[in-house]
């Protein structure tokens, strides 16, 4: 069935213009597709960074002087999560600590591994009697520790600046299970962008 438009010299079929005369969708039509449509943008990528958060990788910020002169303090980290799964701590590895009953996070290195002897005699370190090569900045000191046998899974972590950090020398070794992962990039801030 055909009506005549007043405007045009062509009929136009009665269904047609019915939908060209419709109201146009509500505010809360349109809020309603809006939320729908960030939804399905935002979820995902939530799981996504909470997914790479948990097991992959981790960015932390560096608080204190305990590892100058090679980190300093406010610089910022990505942290490896997913390679101490596949392999050991390795002697030298930067690594963040979560001990229990401290507040933050700590960037220590890894000195003495498990089974090994660590002592200090006036800022050297000696691994099972051994002077330890150490081929990276650091401060000595002038501590000297008894020696530490450490057990499985036990590791001992120092901080570069040895007289100023707090480390296995005073809360002793730390376990497998309070290694986050080691520090694999700095990317803040950028003129010292460095892969470790």
């Amino acid at each position: 069935m055909y009506e005549q438009n007043p405007y045009s010299r062509y009929p136009i079929p009665a269904e047609s213009e019915e939908r060209f005369a419709a109201e146009p969708p509500s505010r809360w039509t349109l809020f309603r597709i809006f939320v729908q449509e960030s939804l399905q943008v935002i979820v995902p990528a939530l799981v996504l960074a909470l997914t790479v958060h948990l097991f992959l990788a981790q960015a932390t910020i560096v608080y204190g002087q305990s590892m100058e002169p090679n980190l300093s303090e406010r610089q910022r980290l990505i942290i490896d999560k997913v390679s101490y799964r596949f392999y050991p701590p390795q002697r030298n590895d930067i690594v963040v600590i979560n001990m229990p009953g401290m507040s933050e996070m700590l960037v220590k290195r890894v000195i003495g591994l498990p089974g090994e002897t660590v002592e200090l005699r006036r800022g050297v370190v000696y691994v099972n009697g051994e002077p330890l090569p150490e081929p990276f900045p650091h401060d000595l000191g002038y501590q000297s520790t008894p020696p530490m046998t450490l057990g499985p899974l036990s590791y001992f972590v120092m901080g570069d600046n040895r007289d100023n950090s707090n480390d296995s020398r005073a809360f002793g070794p730390v376990k497998r299970e309070y290694i986050v992962g080691r520090v694999w990039l700095r990317y803040w801030p950028l003129s010292e962008f460095t892969s470790f």
